[in-house]
């Protein structure tokens, strides 16, 4: 399994906007359609990886945690689906529907989305404030598959935490270390 770090882009860049086919749900979906009124958490992931699978239910637990209180929360695959079948749109339906996923899985097909956004690995955590800019680009926490350390989410969720009570997030954070985006060509 190899493990590729996030790319730690700078704090404040502003949420590239996107127009995408939400496969846990209908339709397509924008920026403006999946950002909180308090924040947004943009995860690139897909269904195969096993970091994702590792951190999955409590990605869960913290959309569930914090929908209410106003955050947004957005996941997207951009995973080429020639090499890697089992991320493609059919599949995402599948794994949203047995995750209990909540909230919008959109499909990034020209992989632009990913571009856009400078991710480099699944998961690849971006948190934006209310004012549409990144300050956050980190780790969920410091579980891996197999070091045996518990979930707890406790990075992202002092994050989401700090977007919300107005708090200044300390700019040296932990990239995500996860399985690199499947790149086309």
């Amino acid at each position: 399994m190899a493990q590729t770090l996030s790319n730690m882009i700078a704090l404040g860049t502003k949420a590239p906007n996107f127009n995408l086919p939400d496969t846990n749900g209908n339709g397509f979906k924008t920026w403006e359609d999946c950002k909180g009124s308090k924040g947004t958490l943009v995860i690139f992931m897909c269904n195969h990886c096993p970091f994702v699978l590792h951190i999955i239910e409590e990605l869960i637990r913290i959309a569930n945690d914090y929908r209410v209180q106003g955050l947004g929360m957005v996941a997207i695959s951009s995973n080429d689906v020639e090499k890697y079948p089992q991320d493609g749109p059919d599949k995402m339906i599948e794994f949203a529907f047995a995750h209990g996923m909540e909230f919008p899985y959109l499909y990034d097909e020209s992989q632009e989305v990913a571009k856009a956004y400078g991710a480099a690995c699944t998961p690849d955590f971006f948190l934006y404030d209310n004012q549409d800019q990144l300050v956050y680009r980190g780790q969920l926490d410091d579980s891996r598959p197999g070091n045996h350390i518990p979930l707890s989410g406790s990075d992202l969720r002092n994050a989401i935490d700090g977007v919300l009570y107005n708090r200044v997030l300390p700019e040296n954070q932990k990239p995500s270390i996860g399985c690199n985006i499947k790149w086309k060509g």
